[in-house]
């Protein structure tokens, strides 16, 4: 199934996409649903049957591209949980940058993920604008990732039963802020963290549609080409990420892990290229949709 948060006249509401594709409520096909899409994933393992029994007898909601769509979990309850160089390539482009800068940062990939966060003001939905990071910097780059919606809550949880914890899989653009993500000792939060900088969208595609080992994902500027690979070349897969971020920490229902971005960003092209106001991005990942926006400047 295909659930997405719609705003309505109400305000937001989860809504899943119906026999004809359109999108209805969640609370209108089965009395006493959650309205948000965290309550909907909660209550996910007593609710599913209905919904879907309810949705394939459905016809007549509103059209994707007429609704207003916002992020599937507008405003996440905690930070994002992200991981850096998950993808060899990737690692091995940014680490030629690294090189010829003289700088000694890591220079192989490490046995462990490398593990960050992004705070809740960073998430926004389709269409909607990224901010451009001026007067800060003008370094704004684009990374396609695939992101995990956890459904179940745990803690410790090991690698085999990862899958039983994940309730689905959207789009996600790990917006970064080049030069401020380098400035700070090594630590990436702050030019991660910027207002806007992690579009999520257009819907999430439940856990039992999607073989997130397998999928097809790219980023476009401007219909250009920028990135375009395949997320069975993460260097750690979804299991691990999972084991590794529940370590000791308690994964709660509606929590987002976003896994990396493959080669093709814009720091490490030469010459290096940077988003400016007016491009258009879009970030597709097979069997889920395309994420659309576009950078904006502040007035």
């Amino acid at each position: 199934m295909k659930l997405a948060t719609v705003r309505t006249p109400s305000g937001p509401r989860a809504a899943v996409a119906v026999s004809d594709g359109t999108l209805v409520p969640i609370d209108h096909l089965v009395a006493g649903a959650p309205v948000d899409m965290v309550g909907v994933i909660a209550a996910w393992p007593g609710l599913r049957s209905r919904v879907a029994d309810a949705a394939a007898g459905r016809r007549g909601g509103a059209a994707p591209d007429t609704t207003e769509l916002l992020a599937p979990i507008p405003h996440p309850r905690r930070n994002v949980f992200c991981v850096g160089w998950n993808y060899s390539e990737h690692f091995a482009e940014g680490a030629s940058v690294r090189a010829a800068s003289g700088t000694t940062e890591q220079r192989e990939i490490p046995d462990f993920p490398a593990l960050f966060s992004k705070n809740p003001a960073t998430v926004t939905g389709p269409n909607a604008p990224i901010w451009f990071p001026a007067p800060h910097s003008e370094q704004l780059d684009w990374e396609c990732e695939l992101a995990v919606v956890i459904g179940v809550a745990g803690r410790d949880i090991a690698q085999a039963r990862a899958a039983e914890h994940v309730f689905g899989y959207t789009c996600a653009n790990d917006v970064s802020v080049r030069d401020v993500q380098r400035r700070h000792g090594g630590q990436w939060f702050k030019g991660k963290n910027f207002d806007s900088h992690l579009p999520m969208g257009p819907w999430i595609v439940t856990a039992d549609e999607v073989d997130p080992g397998a999928l097809r994902i790219q980023t476009r500027v401007n219909g250009v080409t920028k990135q375009d690979s395949n997320t069975g070349f993460m260097v750690f897969k979804i299991p691990r990420l999972v084991q590794e971020f529940s370590a000791g920490c308690t994964l709660e229902p509606g929590d987002v892990l976003i896994t990396g971005t493959p080669e093709g960003v814009g720091f490490a092209r030469k010459p290096p290229e940077y988003l400016k106001i007016g491009d258009t991005v879009e970030v597709e990942i097979e069997g889920i949709g395309v994420l659309r926006n576009t950078v904006q400047g502040r007035t």
